[in-house]
C-alpha cells in the first residue's frame, strides 16, 4: 500500500536517532531526543491551497528538519510515517 499526499502535504519518515554521542557515551533509550531529521517519502502536487498558489519545493528523498511535534504521526504496513504541510518543514539538510 502506498500514501499519496494530496495538496501541499507530504509525507516523511524519521530518521532514527543516534545510539551514541559524539564522544562515544551510549545514551539510554529515555535519554534520547525524539528526531527532529527526517527523509522526504512522498509530495503532493500543490496548487491552490487555501485560496493561494502552491509551488512544491521540496521532493522524494529530501532530507528536512521539522518541529519536534509538527505534523500527523500514521502507521501503514508496520511502518510510521508523518503527514504534514510543506510550510511545517524548517529546512533542507544538504
Amino acid at each position: 500500500m502506498k500514501i499519496r499526499p494530496l495538496g501541499d502535504r507530504v509525507v516523511i519518515k524519521m530518521v532514527e536517532a543516534e545510539e551514541t554521542t559524539k564522544s562515544g557515551i551510549i545514551l539510554a533509550a529515555s535519554a534520547k531526543e525524539k528526531p527532529s531529521v527526517a527523509e522526504v517519502v512522498a509530495v503532493g502536487k500543490g496548487g491552490v491551497v487555501d485560496g493561494k498558489e502552491v509551488t512544491m519545493e521540496l521532493k522524494v528523498g529530501d532530507k528536512v528538519l521539522i518541529s519536534k511535534y509538527a505534523g500527523t504521526e500514521v502507521k501503514l504496513d508496520g511502518e510510521e510515517y508523518t503527514i504534514l504541510r510543506q510550510s511545517d518543514v524548517l529546512a533542507v539538510v544538504e
